[in-house]
């Protein structure tokens, strides 16, 4: 007897179409798994065999041979624990191919019968919508990530038995109600209402979150440079609904996402400590799991106290930055993961912390301030968009009891220059001015007379490099954004130049 049955797999962020085959024949009893499947799927025949017994399901005293197609494809994890007791049922006449044709099932099972929740359900849903299912059968606690996925009804399944219940129609499973996510709050407890003073900074900052724009803080201690950082999120723009499924797919296989709340709909902030190694950056293990730059796609990555953290790690960023992707190479294949990012990073100008201070003197010699910056390689420090000294807060601002502009109001004005961005770049895959190819940089950046005199000038002067003068357009663009403007203004450049400046101070002496 032949049986086939719908599950999917997983490879990275690829979810790919398996078919669970089953053959019982005359012979010894016996049980294999083939299809180039790993040991944690070669050990689901222990599982599903307890599974069963422990729903009193009496498994076929036949030769059984089970094949995952395709077969040249390696098989990992116990997503398909639920796929093959399904066909074993089917073996055992307790369920017939009409129900099962259409229908997709993964989920991994306990030795009790119970089906356990599994990572990765949203893209391996996606793809069952693909292929032209119609129902997806996963554990009971992964059920609403798998509603977000329109087009498909997602059934819930608690117990091996639940599921003989419902194909038996004893107990119909209802399928779980499309979701649909509540309005988010961006306003927290964190908000730039709360820091006294430091206006540039705030300016500057505004104008990275409406570009999506890199941004180097360095400052004395103290001076608000992680505080700064920490209410980033609280004006970011809102999400799309692509950039939430891209965002929720990636923490999906992590295993990171709640399953109260299956669908990301604010960006991430992702903050690693500086003793964080390069594969927990980038991402790795032998199935290669996504590293911090890849969690915070399409939001934010703080980095603090930037040259504390290891020359590796730091210069493992550095084609991630330009490529918004990061190929992490095994053995056994290959694994790409988006990561497309805004970073942020604070440090020290020197050891102490007090180097360019107006009042404390700094008690480091040059070479260890030489040598301290020197951390940040000069290719790193050309991929931030934007450099910002923060200064010492005055006391005049730290006892001033006048209220500061609140996150609400500056996410406003944001939003209203990202709507521009996403009005310019519709239908492309470009999502910020930060995000903008070479080859229409000069089409979607118009530069005035004078302000392209200006630019000239500044290039000649500060011997920028080809990636600056790119990026010194892309910040001119948000400012002109910000106001209004259709054609980037001498001012616009100015500014733009203004935030690229504090490279020539402190590492060029």
């Amino acid at each position: 007897m032949f049986a086939l049955i719908n599950s999917v797999g997983l490879l990275g962020l690829n979810a790919f179409a398996v078919k669970v085959e089953i053959e019982a024949s005359k012979g010894l009893p016996s049980f294999d798994i083939v299809g180039l499947a790993d040991a944690s799927v070669k050990e689901s025949r222990e599982r599903v065999r307890s599974a069963l017994r422990s729903s009193e399901i009496t498994l076929p005293l036949r030769k059984i041979i089970i094949n995952l197609a395709p077969a040249d494809v390696r098989k990992t994890g116990s997503v398909y624990d639920l796929a093959v007791a399904v066909a074993l049922l089917r073996m055992a006449d307790l369920v017939d191919d009409s129900m099962l044709s259409t229908s997709a099932f993964i989920g991994e099972l306990s030795l009790s019968g119970e089906v356990r929740p599994v990572q990765g359900v949203l893209p391996m849903t996606i793809m069952a919508q693909k292929m032209g299912l119609s129902e997806i059968y996963v554990p009971a606690d992964n059920v609403r990530e798998a509603s977000v996925v329109e087009g498909i009804k997602a059934y819930g399944v608690r117990s091996l038995r639940e599921l003989v219940f419902h194909f038996e129609k004893k107990a119909a499973i209802v399928p779980a109600a499309h979701y649909k996510p509540t309005a988010e709050s961006y306003f927290g407890s964190l908000d730039f209402a709360d820091v006294k003073g430091q206006s540039a900074a705030k300016k500057a900052l505004e104008v990275a979150a409406a570009g999506g724009h890199n941004v180097l803080m360095i400052g004395s201690p103290g001076s608000g440079k992680s505080m700064l950082a920490k209410r980033m999120p609280s004006i970011l723009p809102a999400m799309t609904f692509e950039e939430s499924i891209e965002t929720t797919n990636i923490h999906s296989v992590a295993g990171l996402l709640d399953s109260n709340s299956p669908l990301i709909t604010t960006r991430p902030f992702r903050s690693p400590h500086h003793t964080v190694s390069p594969a927990g950056l980038s991402g790795g293990g032998s199935v290669p799991k996504p590293g911090e730059i890849s969690l915070a796609h399409n939001g934010l990555l703080f980095l603090d106290e930037l040259a504390e953290f290891s020359r590796p790690a730091l210069e493992i960023l550095r084609q991630p930055l330009e490529d918004r992707q990061v190929t992490i190479s095994r053995v056994s294949g290959s694994i790409t993961y988006p990561c497309s990012f805004m970073l942020i990073a604070a440090m020290n100008p020197c050891p102490c912390g007090y180097f360019g201070h107006p009042t404390r003197k700094c008690i480091c010699s040059p070479k260890q301030v030489s040598s301290y910056l020197s951390k940040v390689s000069g290719p790193l420090l050309d991929r931030f968009d934007i450099h910002l000294e923060v200064a010492p807060v005055e006391f005049a601002d730290l006892s001033s009891t006048a209220k500061e502009e609140s996150s609400a109001s500056i996410r406003e004005r944001v939003q209203k220059a990202r709507d521009i961005q996403n009005e310019r770049f519709k239908g492309t895959s470009i999502t910020c001015n930060a995000r903008i190819t070479s080859d229409i940089l000069h089409e979607v950046c118009p530069v005035t007379d004078e302000a392209s005199k200006l630019l000239e000038n500044v290039f000649d002067r500060l011997g920028l490099s080809a990636r600056a003068y790119d990026r010194i357009l892309k910040v001119a663009r948000t400012v002109a954004d910000m106001d209004g403007a259709k054609v980037i203004d001498k001012k616009h450049i100015a500014m733009a130049v203004q935030y690229r400046s504090l490279d020539r101070k402190y590492w060029n002496g």
